[in-house]
């Protein structure tokens, strides 16, 4: 049976740009709640982002070493269908909040990401990102793939594949990593936090051409 590869669109900051990418085919869009992210939002934007999501497309919140009242106060007032937690968070805390949570697990050169992945065992998924020691994600940078594909093989839970994604590598990401998902952000943007609608349609052309 024929698969087409799941998508996030992350970092989304402005309605237009989410209806944009949920209308090219999205899955899920990314909204940043992390104050040294340049795509980082208030819960005022945020809410007006949500607002225009149209149905059976997810909205997931990214967090970043967050304290808990911070995860409480956006699910107070927004409705999320994810949590991402993008940094040093325990399993228990991010088990925590009673919503399905992603964690990413960013790679080092040379390490094995299976340990840590197997201690995130309640999560929905595990988001595989290239480290960076300045930037919790977002870098435009890509990892060793065949470390990806190893834990998509290996893993107990669905792999989503992060980092430097863009039109030019899709296809290649889809084929060797065979990951759940591709979350990109950078990749699709004319300057941080704002879409472009040229290539978020070619990077989609190219997830649709290709099938597992």
């Amino acid at each position: 049976m024929q698969q087409r590869t799941r998508v996030k669109i992350c970092g989304i900051t402005r309605p237009e740009d989410a209806l944009l990418a949920a209308e090219l085919g999205a899955d899920a869009l990314g909204l940043v709640f992390y104050a040294n992210s340049s795509r980082g939002l208030s819960l005022s934007q945020a809410q007006q982002i949500r607002a225009v999501v149209p149905a059976f497309v997810s909205v997931v919140g990214l967090f970043v070493n967050p304290e808990r009242n911070q995860v409480d106060e956006v699910l107070d007032h927004l409705r999320l269908d994810c949590l991402q937690f993008h940094g040093d968070e325990t399993p228990e805390f991010c088990h925590s909040f009673a919503v399905p949570y992603m964690k990413a697990v960013r790679v080092r050169s040379g390490a094995d990401p299976l340990p840590d992945i197997k201690k995130y065992r309640q999560a929905s998924a595990v988001l595989l990102d290239t480290f960076d020691p300045h930037q919790a994600g977002g870098t435009g940078k890509s990892f060793d793939w065949t470390v990806a594909r190893h834990c998509v093989d290996r893993s107990p839970l669905p792999i989503v594949l992060a980092g430097g994604l863009t039109q030019e590598n899709a296809a290649r990401a889809i084929k060797e990593v065979h990951p759940w998902a591709l979350d990109l952000s950078s990749g699709v943007e004319r300057e941080p936090g704002i879409k472009d609608r040229h290539r978020l349609q070619a990077f989609f052309n190219e997830v649709n051409r290709v099938r597992l």
